[in-house]
């Protein structure tokens, strides 16, 4: 489990420095990952937690409520955070010099969430079972998320240094949600069904950020041959979890 505390917080830090070691405006090498996450965490999603949910319910059409409140949840967020979850970088701004908070707050929530499913215990089941797999793709997730949201730092702040603290802020939102949920609310969740229902929650989080990255990806529909080559291979990758 501190493994994959470790693990999310490493992987938004490194993602954030990635933007002193290459331009933010040249972001093609971008969109083959957000195929490849997309994909995986799509699959994942359709395989494992969505099942899971309904397993660990007794009451199908509650869970359904709370994919479609992940669902619509993370529309909501998407106004404030502008698609940075989705790799979004955005290179003009009309607000420099101010910290946008909202985008940040939205950012923190979304990866709040996801690190709140990292439960590996026998009572969540598949996830538990799938746990390093889950985990995977979280943390894939949020390389773009990290590198787009620096990117939006530097333009308003326009120094690193500024920026840091508020990448070090998201970096530890994913692993607060992993210790929330296993050290202070943990009995709760697995007493009548939250646990179930915080599944359902963040698998129509994940509907919604993963259908989106897929859309936007191919948005000409033509044929791309790294993007479909990345999308297949995130979807078989995520399919072999079952096979290991």
């Amino acid at each position: 489990m501190w493994f994959a505390v470790l693990l999310l917080f490493c992987t938004v830090l490194g993602a954030g420095w990635l933007t002193r070691l290459m331009p933010t405006a040249r972001t093609t090498w971008m969109k083959p990952l957000l195929a490849f996450s997309g994909a995986y965490l799509f699959t994942l999603t359709i395989t494992h937690l969505l099942p899971e949910a309904l397993v660990l319910s007794s009451d199908h059409h509650r869970i359904g409520y709370f994919i479609l409140a992940g669902f619509f949840g993370q529309l909501l967020l998407e106004v404030f955070s502008q698609g940075v979850e989705h790799g979004h970088v955005h290179h003009h701004t009309s607000h420099a010099g101010h910290v946008p908070f909202l985008l940040l707050f939205s950012l923190v929530i979304h990866s709040f969430l996801e690190g709140s499913i990292l439960v590996p215990t026998p009572a969540t089941g598949e996830v538990s079972e799938s746990f390093y797999a889950i985990l995977a793709g979280i943390a894939l997730h949020h390389i773009p998320a990290a590198f787009a949201l620096m990117a939006a730092l530097l333009l308003r702040l326009g120094s690193f240094r500024r920026a840091l603290p508020y990448l070090v802020l998201f970096a530890l939102a994913a692993p607060a949600g992993v210790v929330a949920s296993n050290y202070v609310v943990l009995s709760e969740l697995l007493q009548g069904g939250w646990y179930a229902a915080l599944l359902g929650l963040v698998a129509g989080n994940f509907l919604h950020v993963s259908t989106t990255i897929l859309f936007e990806t191919s948005p000409e529909h033509r044929l791309n041959l790294p993007k479909l080559t990345a999308t297949l291979a995130g979807m078989l990758l995520a399919l072999a979890v079952d096979l290991v």
